[in-house]
This record gives structure tokens, sequence and C-alpha cells, in this order.
């Protein structure tokens, strides 16, 4: 081999071997730390002693110039050639290494610092409205650890008991109160003490015990009648709709006494239903306007987003256990199915269901199935959701009383998970039904009133029902008793 050949072969491998150690030196960056780099430079030492120096035993003239080995091919020692090119390229790989370090430490650390923004964002939107909650005053801080109380209220989901026995309510004669106005809207509070009666436009205040009523206060803000009473889940703060077009969130202020603590307007008729989320921050309104609104608690209420996919009044709202589906059903014969989006929180219309009766009420008994009550039928429908097309269909009816002399709305239908009970008023009747573990519903229970003006609401703990009806002209409680 000549010395000309040799010299080309010698810089071939240098520049082999160069490239190499580039390749371990981006191999070796995995952690930002001193020790790192010091890899780098074990691992170039090894290679030169594993791969430059048995080349070096043929050829004693190795070198980066050509033109060097040429002149001076004898001049080196295997030793003094090898320890000469250790050096010379860890030397001009320095730069290189320390720039490769550089550049991957600042990736690093440009990743690093995006990821801790986005969780410091996040975590900043998630307690945003309970900071919010917390800084307003006029806001009643419960006893609990609100973000505690949540996240078990969503943990711990409410188990259907099975095999309950049958049930009635009996109503306590002694307690019920003459009321000659329209009670068109009555609700008890979490914990059965306080209960509201929308009597004509003015709110009656009652203390309750144990079927018991006691008139506290009157409110009477509202210009026209009161539709729909709501109490809040963690306060005794309660939400008003009205004939007047308004809503009305109402305060505790002490010594059992409430006042107004704002006026929401945005509707263009009145308000027939409301529904409040779990965490008492958010609340949706249907109304005679053919909308649904959505009123998010920041400082104050403020309306976030109108759902104008009705195309008649709105008569009926229910919102699932998750808290992010909502139903609608309307004089236009549809049931809108309008759900919660994970990405923006904003609430779109997913299934629009066309019924043939139009009905004034409904409500989800699951997530995945709800319950519909056509107009003046001795039927109700129940729907549910295909595991699939995660869209509603109809499966089943179940026989309801219905009576005669017609229907009218403002009775919602609720469902009690903890008792499986449904109340279910149906023209001149109200049926208490129970849930099967067939997800057939039987009625236990059903009450002629003889008049279609029939008005109350099933107590939280399914402990009392309460009603006011045109023909009795009386407030009457009937308490729960196992049979």
């Amino acid at each position: 081999m000549s010395v000309s050949q040799n010299s080309l072969f010698s810089i071939q491998l240098y520049k082999q071997k160069v490239e190499d150690c580039f390749n371990i030196a981006q191999e070796q960056i995995e952690v930002s730390s001193k020790s790192s780099y010091n890899k780098i430079s074990q691992s170039i030492d090894q290679i030169l002693l594993d791969s430059i120096h048995p080349c070096l035993s043929n050829f004693q003239f190795l070198s980066t110039s050509p033109q060097f080995i040429i002149q001076s091919p004898s001049i080196f020692t295997n030793e003094y050639i090898h320890s000469d090119l250790t050096n010379q390229i860890k030397s001009e790989l320095q730069p290189s290494i320390n720039s490769i370090v550089q550049r991957e430490l600042k990736i690093k650390e440009q990743k690093f610092n995006k990821s801790l923004d986005k969780e410091i964002e996040e975590r900043k939107r998630e307690y945003k409205r309970y900071e919010e909650i917390i800084k307003n005053k006029d806001f009643e801080i419960p006893k609990i650890n609100l973000k505690q109380n949540i996240e078990e209220k969503e943990n711990k989901q409410i188990k259907e008991p099975q095999n309950l026995n049958p049930f009635t309510f009996e109503i306590i004669n002694q307690n019920t109160i003459k009321q000659n106005e329209w009670c068109q809207a009555i609700a008890f509070n979490k914990d059965c003490s306080i209960v509201v009666a929308g009597c004509d436009k003015n709110i009656k205040v009652f203390q309750h015990r144990q079927g018991k009523l006691d008139q506290i206060q009157i409110l009477s803000e509202h210009r026209y009648n009161v539709y729909t009473l709501n109490f809040m889940k963690n306060t005794n703060n309660f939400v008003s709709g009205s004939h007047d077009n308004s809503i009305i969130i109402w305060q505790e202020i002490g010594n059992s006494q409430w006042k107004c603590q704002q006026i929401l307007n945005g509707h263009s008729n009145p308000i027939y239903c409301l529904q409040l989320n779990n965490t008492d921050d958010l609340i949706i309104s249907g109304s005679l306007d053919n909308t649904i609104k959505f009123w998010m608690k920041q400082v104050n209420w403020m309306c976030q987003q109108t759902i104008t996919d009705h195309t008649q009044q709105v008569y009926s709202l229910s919102l699932n256990d998750q808290q992010n589906k909502l139903i609608s059903c309307s004089f236009d014969s549809q049931i809108l199915v309008i759900e919660q989006q994970k990405l923006d929180n904003k609430w779109n219309v997913t299934q629009k269901i066309k019924v043939d009766t139009y009905g004034l009420r409904l409500c989800f008994i699951s997530d995945n199935q709800f319950i519909f009550q056509p107009k003046c039928q001795k039927y109700m429908d129940i729907y549910e959701m295909d595991s699939n097309t995660k869209q509603y269909s109809k499966t089943k009816q179940i026989a309801v009383k219905y009576g005669s002399g017609g229907e009218n709305i403002l009775f919602p239908q609720q469902y009690l998970k903890s008792k499986c009970i449904l109340v279910n008023k149906n023209g001149t009747n109200v049926n208490l039904m129970r849930k099967k573990e067939n997800d057939d519903f039987i009625i236990q229970q059903y009450t002629e009133f003889n008049h279609k003006l029939i008005f109350g609401q099933l107590s939280d703990d399914g402990e009392y029902l309460i009603t006011w009806d045109d023909k009795s002209k009386e407030i009457q409680i009937r308490k729960f008793r196992q049979l």
C-alpha cells in the first residue's frame, strides 16, 4: 500500500470515528447534569482505544493532514500518535459536544416550562370558581370543604337499592294550610327545614317541622305569578322564575330571613322551568320565548349561552347525574339532548328527537335513560342511549293513571335514585311509582285530585311530598311510610 493510499485510508477512518463520537454524544444526552458530559468524554476515549489504536499498529503515519504524512511518515511512534490524535479529536469535538449539550438542555428546559405552564393554567381554571365563591362577600361559605364535597359527590355514586318493599305517602291532615291564591311552585330545602311557595306573585317562606308549616316571611320582588322555585344544593339560597320574565336569586341573610341578591333579566317571556347544578354555579332556564339560557356564577350571575333550537315554548328541563347532559321538551313536539363539550365547556345540541305527542315533563333516570310524559296520555315513554351510536331512542312504554279534565304545566317530574321513586303528575292524577330491577316501573300509589291544577314537589330525601291543588286550595304534606 502506498503512502498516499495509507493517508487517504487514515483520513477516512478519522472521519468515521468522529461521526461515531457525535452519534454517541447525541445518544448519551438524556439528563441535564454534569455526569452526562463525563459519559460522552469516556465514550470518546473508549472508541479511540478500541478502534483507532489497532490501526496505528499498521500505520505509523496517521494524522489529519495528508501532506504531513507524505513528508514525515516516520517521526511518530504508535504511542505518541495515539496520544496526539486522542487529544486532537477531543479538542476538536469539545465545542461541538458543548453545543449539542447546550442545545439539548435548552430544548428540555423549554419543554419543561411549557408543561409546567400548562399544568398551572389547568390548576387555575379548576379552582377559579371556588376562589371566586370564597372572595364574594355576599356568598354564604359552607362550613364543609366545598372542593372535597364536590369530589365526594362525583366519586360516590348513589346505588339504587333493590328488593324494596311497597310504600305509601300518608297525608298529615292536621297540618294542612288553606291557601286561596294560586300556588304554582313549591320547594323544600336540602334538609326539609324550609319550604318556599309561590302564592301568585309573592313567595311565602315557611319553617317546616315534621309536617307542620309556620310562615316566617313574605318576599314580594316579582311583579307577576311565580312559576318555578329551586333551592341550591349547598346553601339555603334559592332561585325563582316568574311570569314577569325574570329570575331572582334569593340569599339567606340569617335569622331565617332572605333578601333579593340579584335579578336576572334576559328572557322575553315567562320562565317555565329551572335547573341548578350540584356546585351551585350554573342555572339553566327554559322559557315561553322558546329559548334555553345558561347562567354562570362569576362575581355576579351572567348569561353565558342561549340555545335557540326549540321553535315553541320550553316546558321542562332535566340534568343527568354527571351534570354534562341536559334534556328538554317543548310545545314543538321535540326533545333536545344537549351536551357540554370538554374542550370549551359550551353546550351543544347533539340530538333532536321528534315525538308524536308533545309533553310537559321529562326527567333523567340515569345517564343512559330518561322518561318522557306525553300530554294527556295513559302511558309514559322510556328512552335509552345506544352504547355504540350514543343516541337515545324509545325502548318501552309504561302505563300510568291519567284521569280526565285536561292537563297543565309546572309540576316537574322527579326521580329519586336513593329510593327508586318516580313522581309523575299526569292529568288529574299524581302517580307515585317504583323502578324495578328490570328497568320497569310499577304504580305503588296514585292520588286522584279531580282537578288538573296540581302543583308540588318531592323532598330530596323522599320523606315528604308537598302539593297544592285548585280544588282543595290547600297546601298538603304527605309523609313517606314503608309498608
